[in-house]
């Protein structure tokens, strides 16, 4: 019998209902698959009932690769390693839909890294279809001015549109969690702000959002060497705190970061 291992933070996903819900989201019939964490393969089964091209999973437990093996034989294929160390955008010539239950301690990790890693000439996949801890998945889709805006809201919105499915209560898992779930559709924008280095981006919004009770003074003079001017020319009331810059203001102050720096 196959235990989840809490320290790679399993929750295995066995209500019938959500998972008929999670793979009608989207047509995927002919499309190349990725799964992200199958665990027992309940949803893989039913991905494959829906006939796709190509089917790839990325499971990082061993056992789980042995049962997946035995269960699905030569019907999907099986990278046994951690996502986070796989290279996303060589894993098929082909783009992917992806689907995955993302381990909670590291989902924050993954999207993130993604977003920073898209290419703006091929993008690798056309959907994430991904289910994140609530509250994870309440600061990737807040609105500025919200106790949930953050450094993650800004980062997802800036490269993707982002569509909630449906909250999912710990009873739909074993073991049970002892939070909510979210599932969140992805979808990556043809017309985005660009930048010479994305990571940039993420530099300012950890920056700013490091101590987001204060005010944006202190971060604001040490990013860009006590230029008040610039403050002013970017209408920027330094007696904000983070969460009171909108989405659009962070894309500039990005933009005057690289041009300082440049």
């Amino acid at each position: 019998m196959i235990r989840a291992k809490k320290s790679l933070g399993q929750n295995f996903l066995i209500n019938q209902n959500i998972i008929d819900k999670i793979i009608n989201v989207i047509d995927i019939k002919y499309k190349n698959i990725l799964e992200i964490g199958p665990g027992t393969g309940n949803l893989t089964e039913k991905i494959l009932k829906k006939k796709p091209n190509n089917f790839l999973v990325v499971e990082k437990d061993y056992n789980l690769v042995k049962l997946l093996k035995e269960k699905f034989n030569e019907k999907i294929e099986i990278i046994n390693d951690d996502i986070l160390k796989v290279e996303e955008n060589s894993l098929s010539n082909e783009i992917l839909t992806v689907y995955g239950n993302l381990p909670y301690n590291i989902s924050t990790e993954i999207l993130i890294k993604w977003i920073l890693n898209m290419k703006d000439e091929k993008i690798w996949f056309d959907y994430l279809v991904l289910m994140f801890q609530k509250e994870v998945a309440d600061r990737i889709i807040s609105e500025f001015n919200t106790k949930n805006y953050g450094r993650l809201t800004i980062l997802a919105n800036w490269r993707l549109k982002i569509k909630k499915i449906c909250d999912i209560h710990p009873s739909c898992f074993n073991p049970r969690p002892k939070v909510e779930s979210t599932l969140l559709l992805f979808e990556p924008k043809i017309n985005f702000f660009k930048f010479e280095n994305p990571k940039n981006l993420e530099k300012i919004t950890r920056v700013f959002f490091m101590h987001r009770r204060k005010m944006i003074k202190k971060p604001f003079l040490n990013l860009f060497n006590n230029d008040v001017n610039l403050a002013s020319k970017m209408e920027l009331d330094l007696n904000l705190r983070p969460q009171n810059l909108d989405f659009n203001t962070y894309l500039n102050l990005t933009k005057e970061y690289e041009a300082l720096r440049s």
